[in-house]
């Protein structure tokens, strides 16, 4: 059943302008909000057991306490670099809500104590930044943004970031290192980001979804939040729904909520005559779920844990059976080649190789111990690299060849794709 609390009034145009968004009782949780103590603020995010939504589920006012308790500036970055391949809900929030996400800043950075922030937007989301930038004028012209917000005696300044279409930006340490002006590489932690961030002070990470729960948090409170979802995993979730189901978009759903009732329910099921093959729950690096896992899987991190694969991003991507694996393999292995940053070598080497092994496949030239060496190319990559963008593509190898096996050696022994006929079909790459 979808139940929108976040996404109450993303439906109204003008929601995005700062006088729909005001009418609706916008900017209301940032006037409650100044009146507290910033503590009060963070136990209550603390308490409503909100959990980052850009993928890792880290429990969001738990990191806002890793903070020291110095005088030094701090900084707030939003991670807007919503590159992950099915991954498409913040690109919601920042065209439909805006304001829902500077509200929702404002509040965490008068949580934290930080007077400058910055959104740190995907280059590909050109649109998306414009109305941004527009919301962020509108904010300072209403007094929301500046010196002295709404006369608290707080100041606080917000400016966004664009990326220049590097996936691995999104990791939070490489996303600093770009805003600073550097390259684009992960750096190894310790230290992390709230001891030692953005120039070198301490700084906290989040996601667009989990700031903009936070204006939700602060307008209704952590115990009406905590009525929706699992003890372990409170709250509703944006989930980006795409891939072979009757009704792709975006849906909000309370956390707990079967997998395959977001499929069949919201998103009208699969179309007439076709089957489910399988599920990839979480976005392009979790992975893959066989359409009888599927059938066992809640939206919860614990559930998809169980599964051995991952909530994530929240971007639920459908396969029935007019896919074939090998090729749906194919562009992911494609995808991690290309965006892996090559500092790492296990990664750098590793995702050349996966994709060439893949493509050889795909091509008709493959040899059963291919598959075997996929598999264990992707094992060796696991674990052994600054950041996860191995893991990312060993993930989807692991479980692809591991669980859709009979699709690769078919490939093998008859050159062609058992779903798709001959090697020549497939030459779209």
């Amino acid at each position: 059943m979808e139940v929108k609390l976040l996404s109450e009034h993303y439906h109204h145009d003008d929601f995005r302008e700062i006088s729909g968004y005001q009418k609706r009782g916008g900017y209301e949780a940032l006037k409650m909000a100044l009146k507290k103590k910033p503590q009060e603020i963070i136990d209550e995010v603390k308490n409503s057991g909100l959990r980052g939504r850009g993928g890792a589920g880290f429990p969001t006012g738990i990191k806002w306490g890793f903070l020291p308790k110095n005088g030094e500036p701090r900084y707030l970055l939003c991670n807007a670099d919503e590159g992950e391949p099915g991954t498409f809900k913040d690109r919601v929030i920042l065209e439909r809500a805006p304001h829902q996400l500077i509200e929702g800043m404002i509040i965490s950075a008068f949580a934290i104590g930080s007077h400058k922030s910055y959104i740190y937007i995907r280059g590909e989301y050109v649109k998306s930044r414009k109305i941004l930038e527009k919301a962020i004028k509108e904010a300072y012209a209403q007094g929301f943004l500046g010196e002295n917000i709404l006369g608290s005696g707080f100041k606080h300044d917000l400016d966004v970031y664009s990326g220049a279409g590097a996936y691995i930006c999104g990791e939070e340490t490489a996303l600093i290192s770009s805003l600073e002006g550097k390259k684009g590489q992960p750096t190894l932690k310790p230290p992390f980001p709230a001891i030692e961030g953005y120039l070198q002070k301490p700084t906290i990470i989040n996601n667009v979804e989990s700031l903009a729960s936070v204006t939700l948090i602060s307008r209704i409170g952590s115990q009406a939040y905590r009525k929706y979802g699992t003890e372990k995993s409170p709250g509703t979730k944006l989930f980006s729904v795409s891939g072979n189901v009757c009704k792709p978009g975006t849906y909000e759903v309370p956390l707990g909520y079967p997998l395959m009732d977001l499929i069949n329910v919201e998103c009208g099921g699969l179309r007439t005559g076709r089957s489910l093959k399988a599920v990839i729950p979480g976005g392009s690096s979790a992975p893959v779920l066989t359409a009888e896992e599927a059938q066992k899987a809640f939206l919860t991190y614990e559930s998809m844990a169980e599964l051995k694969t991952m909530l994530g991003s929240g971007a639920v991507i459908v396969i029935d059976d007019s896919n074939c694996m090998v090729d749906l393999l194919h562009v992911l292995t494609h995808f991690y080649h290309h965006e892996s940053c090559g500092q790492c070598t296990p990664c750098r080497e590793g995702t050349g190789w996966l994709n060439k092994l893949c493509g050889t496949l795909m091509s008709g030239q493959g040899r059963l111990q291919d598959i075997e060496l996929m598999d264990q190319v992707a094992r060796n990559m696991m674990g052994r690299t600054i950041c996860a963008l191995s893991d990312a593509a060993a993930g989807p190898v692991i479980s692809f060849v591991s669980k859709f096996r009979s699709e690769f050696e078919f490939f093998v022994r008859e050159g062609r794709s058992k779903i798709k006929g001959g090697p020549h079909a497939q030459m779209h790459h």
